[in-house]
Parts: C-alpha cells; sequence; structure tokens
C-alpha cells in the first residue's frame, strides 16, 4: 500500500461540512467518490480537520491509501475531473506510512474575512462575515491579545463538540485591515469546535462597544459558553493551512494567488 497525501480547496457553501453524513452533500463524500474512480477501489480519506457547514478550504490536506501506482500528477488533475467544481486538489504527495493527516498535524491555521459595511455584500456574498455596526478596531484586539496562550476555551465550546479537552494553546490572534475589509488569523495547537465562530462573536462584542477589552478575561475564567455570545456567521471562515514536521516537506498555507484570501 501507498500512503498519498493531498491538499485541496474548497467552497464551503455548497457542502454541509466535510465529514460525510447521509442524505447531504459534504466534501469527504465528494472527494471519496472521484478518489475511488481514480484508484478503481474504494478509498477513505483522512483529513487534518472537520469543517462545519458553509466554512471554506484554503488548504485542507487530507491523506488515503492506496494499492494502484499511479503518477502524483493523476491524483492532482486526474482526480480534479471526477469533482464538482467546488473543490480541487491542488497537490499531491507520497508520504511514510507513519503520517497522519490529523495526528501528524502541529498546528491549524484558520483566517476570517469579515466585511464591516453599512449594506450587505453582493459578489462576496457567502466569501466573507458581514457586519453593518461599526467597530472599534483598536478594542477588538486589545480582547484578541487577552485570548493569546493555554486556555481553558469552555466559553467558546460548541456543545457537540467531541474534543477530549477544552484546553488549547492559541498562538496567534492577529487582526488586519481598515475599517472596510477586516483579516483575522488564528493559529493554534488545535480548535474546539465552533471555537473560532464563537471568538469571533465575543470580540464582535468588545468591537460594538458592549464591552471592555477586559471582559474577554472574565469570559474565559467563566468556562461556559452560555454566558458567551452566540456563534458568529459562517461565511467568512476559512481553513487557511496545516503545520506539519518538516520531514514530511509539505505546504503548511495557501499560495499567495488568493484574491480574497
Amino acid at each position: 500500500m501507498r500512503r498519498i497525501v493531498i491538499g485541496l480547496e474548497y467552497d464551503g457553501r455548497a457542502f454541509c461540512g466535510w465529514q460525510i453524513q447521509p442524505q447531504v452533500a459534504t466534501v469527504q463524500a465528494a472527494l471519496e467518490q472521484a478518489l475511488s474512480k481514480m484508484a478503481g477501489h474504494p478509498v477513505r480519506a483522512h483529513a487534518a480537520g472537520r469543517t462545519d457547514t458553509g466554512v471554506h478550504g484554503a488548504m485542507q490536506v487530507a491523506h488515503f491509501d492506496t494499492a494502484v501506482q499511479r503518477p502524483l500528477t493523476a491524483w492532482v488533475r486526474g482526480v480534479n475531473s471526477f469533482l464538482p467544481s467546488e473543490i480541487a486538489v491542488l497537490w499531491a504527495k507520497e508520504v511514510p506510512d507513519a503520517f497522519h493527516s490529523r495526528f501528524s498535524a502541529m498546528a491549524r491555521h484558520y483566517r476570517y474575512l469579515l466585511l464591516n459595511h453599512p449594506v450587505r455584500p453582493a459578489l462576496l456574498a457567502g466569501r466573507v462575515g458581514w457586519i453593518h455596526q461599526p467597530l472599534d478596531l483598536d478594542a477588538m484586539r486589545k480582547a484578541a491579545r487577552l485570548l493569546l496562550g493555554e486556555h481553558d476555551f469552555s466559553s467558546f465550546r460548541a456543545a457537540e463538540c467531541q474534543a477530549k479537552t477544552p484546553v488549547k494553546i492559541l498562538n496567534q490572534l492577529e487582526i488586519h485591515g481598515d475599517d472596510r475589509l477586516i483579516q483575522c488569523d488564528f493559529s493554534a495547537n488545535a480548535f474546539l469546535h465552533h471555537m473560532v465562530r464563537n471568538i469571533m462573536g465575543a470580540l464582535l462584542h468588545v468591537a460594538k462597544g458592549n464591552e471592555s477589552p477586559q471582559w474577554i478575561t472574565r469570559l474565559l475564567a467563566a468556562q461556559d459558553r452560555s454566558v458567551a455570545p452566540p456563534t458568529f456567521m459562517p461565511d467568512g471562515l476559512y481553513l487557511a493551512g496545516v503545520s506539519y514536521p518538516a520531514e514530511f516537506e509539505l505546504p503548511s498555507m495557501p499560495s499567495p494567488r488568493y484574491g480574497v484570501i
């Protein structure tokens, strides 16, 4: 058997998340169907992380095992010929059996794109989050810095989260942009279910002037999801990359060819 790892991008609007579910379209189902056609046998794909309904992938990483010999180009262009237009394989590489797309990952990187404008978007609809109220970005950045480091993120954890522990290490939370298009970059060893969208909801609560930046510290200490603001919309959320040990020689982030990314 050979183990192949691939990088892929997808438009999350077309799917009910990554994981296979009955009666609905998912990224995993479409990818496994395409891989199986190329391999000539059933293929199971394992991803670095599950994305939710409406969440996009700019650099998802997945691996699969196959007994057939194919050039790496077949796992890119060949598989793409069987995929819907909303999914594309970007690259493929053979890796040792010790590699696992999920368990070998050292960090995950997410990006949230937010449009702050009085009028909802049309051309960017579904690709950016949207909020019409004026925002205090300085207060938002001050609140973001309080989330860095190792914390119990229970206040930002969805009720259906299956993670063994709510304790995660948030290494990066940077907010860039101007008063209209805002980019929020997150990096952590791992993320809880809805963690990024729940953090966005809390940061925007501060940015709208509803709470001071220091309120984030109290929210963390509460370790209670019920006291936090609602989960923010998925539209502007992208899985932007996954970091692995250097020995595997894999790309960790998407290429700079992206417009909104």
